[in-house]
């Protein structure tokens, strides 16, 4: 085994790393790299015995955890505590040999949570970095907790709502994106919709804060890292985008009215004595679908959208296949899709009674197979 000292290895400012990955929406400021959703990441070739990375984190109630992988292989996931320090990735391994590494925030960006906060301040080692393959292709995910990964990881009879619960790695993104050997991001906000959250508060809609860098993120610390300022859809272009959202829809209509505590205003997705949807306000929610189309084609000119829904039940897909084919009527739009994505059950459910690892994967097979044809 190969043992370094401390005073043997380099300490190199995450400004300087001539080849640094950094996956997921960030600022221009790179001093030091902020990670804001799920599945972002920063990855490195590494050729040396031993890394490590100089972390800060930070958190009111909401902690940030981290997952590790090395050559494709996850080996290490842990909660950081506030502060900064130094994380040792790997050390004694073979100094002749390139590892792969990703360093992957594992939770969503917590919109609840002003004080949460993951960083990238430098790395150490014996090594050298090398240029990270380029994959040849993109995908973005837009989405729920299901996207975030909410219940993904942990048992069945778990039902507290912390960040422990969440994975981007039992995840049908991740799995994916690997399947098809594609870089991808994830934007997505546990109980938000397309129209509202599961609880009809009109500001719980992804589509409000999808040209900003990470907008749904509140407190004077995130402004000033950037997360509010509009996002250069420029710097990365995707050739597919998967919206999965309408769970959190469908929930407003069953859930009780939400009033705004500053305006009074009631807001309401309402159901018939029937218990069928109130077509006014299902026409509200198809609207909503037909403007989130139309922006992310403003943004993505040549990317294929694909609606994927289902995961949770599918009772808002009527909905969603009147809305997108009224869009593609009205646009000309044909590359525009929808996939509706196995259900949950009982043997696939995770915990917080959300879909589980089986249940990401089996969505994963049907999605992966599903864009294969489209990147063809």
């Amino acid at each position: 085994m190969t043992k370094h000292t401390n005073e043997e290895l380099q300490t190199i400012a995450i400004t300087d790393l001539a080849h640094l990955k950094i996956h997921g929406r960030t600022t221009a400021n790179r001093t030091p790299v902020t990670l804001f959703w799920t599945g972002s990441a920063v990855e490195l070739n590494v050729q040396g015995a031993e890394l490590w990375v100089e972390v800060e984190s930070a958190y009111d109630h909401l902690e940030p955890w981290i997952s590790v992988v090395v050559n494709g292989v996850p080996v290490s996931r842990q909660m950081l505590t506030s502060g900064r320090g130094w994380l040792c990735i790997f050390r004694g391994m073979n100094p002749d040999a390139v590892k792969n590494v990703r360093i992957i925030k594992d939770v969503q960006a917590m919109s609840a949570d002003p004080g949460c906060l993951l960083q990238f301040h430098a790395v150490r080692t014996d090594g050298v970095m090398l240029p990270v393959e380029e994959k040849p292709y993109r995908i973005e995910f837009i989405g729920d907790s299901i996207t975030s990964g909410e219940g993904a990881i942990g048992a069945k009879t778990e039902e507290d709502w912390v960040p422990m619960w969440f994975s981007a790695l039992h995840n049908y993104t991740y799995m994916t994106a690997k399947a098809l050997n594609a870089e991808y991001r994830v934007i997505s906000q546990s109980g938000w919709g397309v129209l509202s959250s599961w609880d009809n508060n009109p500001q719980g809609n992804i589509p409000a804060y999808y040209e900003q860098v990470c907008g749904l993120l509140n407190g004077e610390r995130n402004e000033q890292l950037g997360a509010l300022e509009p996002h250069d859809f420029s710097t990365w272009q995707p050739d597919v985008v998967v919206v999965n959202l309408g769970s959190n829809d469908d929930g407003a209509f069953q859930s009780p009215a939400w009033t705004d505590p500053v305006t009074g205003q009631v807001y309401k997705q309402r159901l018939n004595e029937d218990g069928t949807y109130h077509e006014a306000d299902l026409a509200k929610f198809e609207q909503a679908v037909q403007q989130f189309l139309t922006k992310l084609r403003k943004n993505n000119p040549q990317a294929h959208i694909v609606w994927a829904y289902g995961m949770l039940g599918a009772s808002l897909l009527p909905a969603i296949y009147r809305a997108v084919d009224g869009y593609s009527k009205q646009t000309g739009d044909r590359l525009v899709s929808i996939l509706q994505l196995p259900d949950t059950t009982e043997e696939t459910m995770g915990a917080r009674t959300h879909p589980g690892e089986l249940s990401h994967r089996r969505a994963a097979e049907v999605l992966t197979a599903y864009i294969r044809k489209i990147l063809k």
